[in-house]
């Protein structure tokens, strides 16, 4: 699973409400089994598969309380996955300051080290709660839950989860999400979709940012769609540039479509 990213080994994670001094530290030790990368020969390998299922089992397990919880509440849920760059944080702080008079938005934000993406949400003028990883590569169910206990999020509300860039592992851990949106951006290959394949599988909704750059860019909008469908025959597209505005409302309308 994330046999180079150092997610195994024993990891802080902290939870932090920008403008507090206040925070958390939760000991996460059990991610995906890389004490057993010094080992040697088969029964290596048949140890560390054994540790990653029961890694993913625990994953589900919770991410289906957190589903239990946000579907009696009536909060849908987004988890937002991307790699890194592809305009999350922008796409949600324009979200917020266009749609907060009409809709009870929240964020969890996930990222390995820094306060920057919560601080900018919480500018933007939304409740947030910054998940910092360490050195884990993917926000999991367990993470979520801690935060939501934090955030406590109105009912009939939308949340928002801004996962670690990373098109890699974000892919196998179900958080409990209502739905899935991987962003991509114009600046990035299109062959994205087939690079990541269990990424674009498991979403429901990709979008495409920074469509203001394709007179600039080396980027088939329609081979990015066809190489997604090859993988996901019924996933959804919007296309949109956070910078110009264009496409915009096509995602608000999605967004309230799912409050219905």
């Amino acid at each position: 699973m994330c046999g180079t990213c150092g997610c195994g080994e024993d990891n802080h994670v902290t939870y932090t409400k920008p403008g507090k001094d206040h925070h958390h530290h939760e000991h996460h030790d059990h991610e995906h089994g890389h004490e057993h990368e010094h080992e040697h020969g088969h029964h290596h390998h048949s140890k560390e598969i054994q540790l990653e299922m029961d890694v993913l089992a625990k994953n589900n397990l919770t991410a289906q309380r957190n589903r239990g919880y946000f579907e009696a509440l009536n909060i849908i849920t987004l988890n937002l996955v991307s790699s890194p760059g592809s305009g999350k944080t922008s796409l949600l702080e324009k979200t917020i300051r266009e749609l907060k008079s009409e809709l009870d938005l929240y964020i969890i934000e996930g990222d390995q080290q820094t306060m920057h993406d919560a601080d900018r949400i919480n500018k933007a003028g939304a409740p947030v709660i910054q998940v910092n990883t360490g050195n884990g590569c993917h926000l999991d169910a367990d993470m979520v839950h801690h935060a939501v206990k934090e955030l406590n999020p109105k009912q009939g509300s939308v949340l928002f989860i801004e996962n670690v860039g990373n098109l890699v592992c974000p892919s196998l851990f179900d958080l409990g999400e209502s739905k899935r949106v991987v962003i991509i951006s114009t600046t990035e290959g299109e062959d994205k979709p087939i690079k990541y394949p269990t990424m674009f599988e498991s979403s429901q909704l990709c979008v495409i940012n920074k469509t203001d750059l394709l007179p600039y860019v080396d980027f088939d909008v329609e081979k990015a769609k066809e190489y997604a469908r090859q993988v996901n025959p019924t996933l959804e597209f919007i296309e949109l540039s956070v910078t110009s505005g264009e496409g915009l409302p096509n995602w608000y309308a999605w967004l309230k479509k799912l409050q219905k």
